[in-house]
């Protein structure tokens, strides 16, 4: 047959009109499985197995065609089809062709528009698959009060596989915020980056211990496996271990022998210590959300418990060196001879425990808030992070040592890249925000410190934040009132080291009234009495300043003395207590006693300079120049002014707060003062 003949043979058979038909039909096909199936949560698999099949039909498509034809009375050999009712025929193909045309072009566009819309979907399937979140486990035993036990089993698991490098996986603090089992797994998945999750529950009772889990992959809202283990209670560390090494097998994980090894290590060999340890680890979260003295001490009495038993308990050691010190840096000093026992307890965790990155976090945290010996404290953050990849706690102590050295970009660096291993951490988005105040990049502090807000609408550090964003960065109260009355009542919005000047001292709670000149409503704030020593002295502190700043000298000069003898036993006990220096400037100042106030707060600021703290540091030295507006050092207060106005101190001191800040009355007017209004103040990179 030429050439000629074949091709004119071709058209004769239908073939030509069923390729394009077929091509057409192939087209949408793949459209629809491309386009809509992922809406429909089909596997991946389907939609590559239905472009093969297209593929692979279109030589057979073409074979039929050239031997046989669908007529009304069935399929019949070419042949036989006389030609008239090919004819009749013909016009099906038109619509055929038609249709599919108009279809694929639709479907074409709408995958077009998905692909530029980053939905769930397309971010679902961007997830890294090497991703886990430990959900909260539900506790299923009989003592509702075995929650504890629970939350340790889902930590001590979360904190294995946050071990491995080759997994990205979530800490705790995001986690927390969800229940055991969600009812929107896309949703947590989404918020939190992570294609599974881990869903728990435990059972104690007596010596026995039910552990039941189960890996999701959250995309698809199926499981991957599910498992049981019912384990004499002093087996429940294998369990720990078994749950932590089969999701690294599930999501292929690749363990170096150091991470097998610490998958397969017990924290102690002793139950009854264990179960003392994760009390302590229950009281201490509760401690470091409220910042309750007796919490902490609470936390405290548990881990000695835990170590009394077993001695050679690294972790509960390192979780009450943790504990002391965040007591220390949060609500009261601990003396040199108290700090100088933890560093002990800090080192001896570490000498048994030294593959152990809790350890190293620890001793980091003591360096940093027992002496600010900043080179060491980063040493032991990076040790922790050599030893447990995904350890974000590590590197967000990084971040705010960094911030302490005024080395401002790294210090935003690691503080986003801790965030993106805790996303639902408030504290952490609220330390974001805070970081940008000190550059007086107030638009990106304001928008950290609301997103902070989102994930917890108590975040004290945002609510302070978000204020000072707008204090500081346009001034406007009206605007930083009416936020203020969307926070709880309750809450003072304090400043938790209460370190510098005056807004420090009397928190921003007031102090945001006392930028209104409502200083009757701010005293309010400070109104109950209370048996706690450390408030009593935060809370005359408080209303000696602010009656100070409303022109009440005989009111001031009453509570002052009260403030003034707690505070001077204080610093008899403690000398170089920089907070309680603070406060004793300003019972000083309303005591008539001008000198002595300027030379406390100049010792406070020299305890503790910028260059050795470039947050505090600040702080302190604003403090001075406020008591030297009011004691008539104008100069002096204006130079130290005009020196936080170049750099980065936008926490202490900007122009938009200059202009409303009844504290600097009393200079208001002076010509130097004014010039100060209309300079330019730094803005950090």
């Amino acid at each position: 047959m030429g050439s000629r003949n074949f091709f004119a043979e071709l058209r004769r058979r239908n073939v030509y009109k069923v390729a394009v038909a077929y091509a057409i039909v192939g087209w949408l096909l793949v459209q629809i499985a491309t386009q809509v199936f992922p809406f429909l949560e089909i596997p991946n698999w389907v939609v590559r197995l239905v472009i093969a099949l297209v593929a692979l039909g279109f030589p057979i498509a073409l074979m039929i065609a050239w031997a046989f034809e669908l007529t009304p009375e069935g399929i019949r050999r070419t042949e036989d089809v006389d030609l008239t009712e090919r004819r009749t025929r013909s016009h099906a193909w038109i619509y055929i062709v038609a249709i599919g045309t108009v279809v694929s072009i639709g479907l074409f566009f709408l995958g077009r528009y998905t692909a530029g819309n980053k939905g769930s979907v397309s971010s679902s399937q961007n997830l890294p698959n090497k991703s886990i979140a430990v959900l909260p486990f539900e506790n299923l035993s009989d003592d509702k009060g075995a929650a504890y036990f629970a939350d340790g089993i889902q930590d001590e698991i979360l904190t294995k596989l946050a071990s491995i490098a080759d997994l990205k996986v979530i800490s705790r603090t995001s986690t927390a915020k969800y229940k055991s089992k969600p009812e929107d797994l896309k949703t947590v998945s989404q918020q939190l980056g992570v294609a599974t999750v881990l869903e728990g529950s435990v059972q104690k009772a007596a010596d026995k211990v039910r552990v039941n889990v189960q890996l999701i992959d959250a995309r698809a809202d199926s499981h991957l496996w599910a498992k049981s283990y019912d384990r004499d209670l002093k087996d429940v560390f294998a369990v720990e271990s078994e749950v932590a090494q089969e999701i690294a097998d599930s999501l292929q994980a690749k363990l170096s022998p150091a991470e097998a090894n610490t998958l397969a290590t017990a924290p102690t060999k002793d139950t009854a210590a264990y179960d003392l340890f994760l009390k302590a680890e229950h009281e201490e979260r509760l401690a470091d959300s409220s910042l309750d003295p007796e919490s902490f001490d609470r936390a405290a009495a548990w881990y000695q418990q835990a170590i009394a038993r077993d001695p050679k308990f690294a972790l509960a050691m390192a979780g009450l060196v943790q504990n002391r010190i965040q007591r220390h840096w949060f609500i009261e000093r601990m003396s040199e001879a108290e700090l100088a026992q933890l560093r002990s307890v800090a080192e001896q965790a570490v000498a048994l425990a030294p593959n152990l990155a809790q350890v190293h976090v620890a001793l980091g945290q003591f360096y940093y808030h027992g002496y600010r010996q900043y080179e060491q404290a980063l040493a032991e953050f990076e040790r922790a992070l050599q030893l447990q990849p995904n350890a974000s706690t590590a590197l967000e102590f990084s971040g705010y040592v960094h911030r302490r050295q005024g080395k401002w970009e790294r210090c935003l660096d690691e503080l986003k890249r801790a965030f993106a291993g805790d996303p639902r951490n408030a504290s952490l988005a609220a330390n974001l925000a805070t970081t940008y105040t000190p550059l007086r990049k107030w638009n990106e502090a304001e928008r950290m410190a609301r997103h902070a807000l989102e994930i917890d609408p108590y975040a004290a550090d945002a609510m302070r934040t978000l204020l000072e964003s707008i204090v500081c960065g346009s001034g406007d109260i009206n605007e930083a009132q009416r936020v203020l009355k969307t926070f709880p009542a309750e809450n003072k919005i304090l400043i938790s080291s209460n370190f510098g000047g005056i807004r420090s001292i009397i928190g921003d709670r007031a102090y945001v009234l006392v930028l209104a000149r409502d200083f009757e409503t701010a005293l309010k704030v400070w109104e109950a009495a209370t048996d706690n020593a450390i408030e009593e002295r935060r809370r005359l502190s408080a209303r000696v300043a602010i009656r100070i700043l409303s022109g009440d000298s005989t009111g001031a000069q009453t509570e002052a003395q009260k403030a003034r003898e707690l505070l001077e036993e204080r610093l008899r006990e403690l000398p170089t207590d920089i907070s309680s220096k603070a406060k004793l400037s300003w019972a000083y100042l309303a005591l008539k006693r001008g000198d002595d106030a300027l030379k406390l707060a100049r010792q406070a600021a020299d305890l503790l300079p910028p260059e050795k703290d470039a947050v505090v540091g600040n702080l302190l030295l604003t403090g001075v120049a406020e008591i030297g507006a009011r004691t008539g050092r104008a100069a002096e207060a204006i130079a130290i002014l005009r020196r936080q106005l170049s750099v980065p101190a936008g926490t202490s001191v900007s122009i938009a707060r200059l202009k409303i800040d009844p504290v600097w009355d009393p200079i208001r007017s002076d010509p130097e003062f004014q010039q100060l209004l209309t300079s330019k103040e730094h803005v950090g990179p």
